[in-house]
C-alpha cells in the first residue's frame, strides 16, 4: 500500500521547493507532485503542497506514527 506525505509551503520559490523535494527524497520518499494555490489578483502562487509517496513497508518507525 502506498503512503503519502504532504508538505505545505507558503514560500513558493524554486529554491524553497527544491529544498523541500531534496529533503523528502533524502529521507526515502519518492516525489509525486506539486499542487499550487493561486490568488485571483496575482499570477504567482500563494502557496504550494508538495506530495511524496512510499510503500508502507518502507516506513521507518517515526513515520509509522504519522501514517
Amino acid at each position: 500500500m502506498l503512503v503519502y506525505k504532504v508538505v505545505e509551503s507558503s514560500v513558493v520559490t524554486d529554491e524553497a521547493l527544491e529544498r523541500i523535494i531534496n529533503k523528502g527524497v533524502a529521507q526515502g520518499w519518492t516525489f509525486d507532485s506539486i499542487q499550487f494555490v493561486m490568488r485571483e489578483a496575482s499570477k504567482r502562487p500563494a502557496m504550494a503542497f508538495v506530495l511524496f509517496a512510499r510503500e508502507e513497508s518502507d516506513l521507518c518507525p517515526e513515520d509509522r506514527d504519522v501514517a
